[in-house]
């Protein structure tokens, strides 16, 4: 997909869906993620969501199996909406990174 494939939905997008287009840019392009750690000493230096053990592989595991963000919100209550949000564009831009741990996950 080229820019010139993705200028008509992005002129489509309401206000505040632009502005969470240009934060998941910039975070893809810096590398750091509003709400998202990586601890070496936590969860084998996975990406959780901040100040949790609740890993970003396994919220994405739960998605892979069906769940809902409602669902998850329901059996995580310390997590909110803009928490699985964090998680999702993370998981869009580190694709390859977050197949390797569920890969690794399963195997352990």
């Amino acid at each position: 997909m080229t820019l010139a494939d993705l200028t008509p939905e992005l002129l489509w997008l309401t206000p505040a869906e632009k502005v969470q287009a240009v934060q998941l840019l910039t975070s893809s392009l810096v590398g750091e993620w509003p709400g998202i750690m990586k601890t070496p000493s936590v969860i084998g230096g996975d990406a959780c969501i901040r100040q949790t053990r609740i890993a970003v592989l396994m919220l994405e595991g739960l998605r892979r199996l069906g769940s809902t963000d409602e669902r998850i919100l329901a059996n995580y209550p310390s997590l909110s909406q803009a928490d699985l949000d964090n998680a999702w564009g993370y998981v869009a831009a580190n694709i390859v990174e977050i197949d390797e741990a569920i890969r690794r996950n399963d195997e352990a």
